[in-house]
């Protein structure tokens, strides 16, 4: 299974972005799917997660109201629109899918599939 994210950059504080996320080599509506982020010298966190279905959504709270997660089955692929961007949200942003459908792994361990991150940086 691979992840291949994109859509970030450089963006004035305020703004907003699309990520994507495609995945291949899998049967992606079996996947929940999550988005994580990891700022230099900070641990990796958890940003939202949405379920095979689209229908159930997770978000961590420095998120929520801000980024949407949604996803289109018959793309193999997931978004992130992120919106008032501040510069706090600079970080490198990974998608990862999931195999386990009931339990929302918040710290990611235990996911089996990462993609390679896409950077983000906000300006103030």
């Amino acid at each position: 299974v691979q992840l291949q994210a994109s859509g970030g950059g450089l963006v004035q504080a305020g703004g907003s972005l699309r990520l994507s996320c495609e995945v291949s080599g899998g049967t992606f509506s079996n996947y929940a799917m999550y988005w994580f982020r990891q700022a230099p010298g900070k641990e990796r966190q958890f940003v939202a997660r949405i379920n095979q279905s689209g229908v159930s959504t997770h978000s961590s709270d420095s998120v929520k109201g801000r980024f949407t997660m949604s996803r289109d089955n018959a793309e193999n692929t997931v978004y992130l629109q992120i919106s008032s961007l501040k510069p706090e949200d600079t970080a490198v942003y990974y998608c990862a899918a999931d195999t386990s459908l009931l339990v929302v792994r918040r710290s990611g361990s235990g996911i089996p599939y990462w993609g390679k991150g896409t950077q983000v940086t906000v300006s103030s």
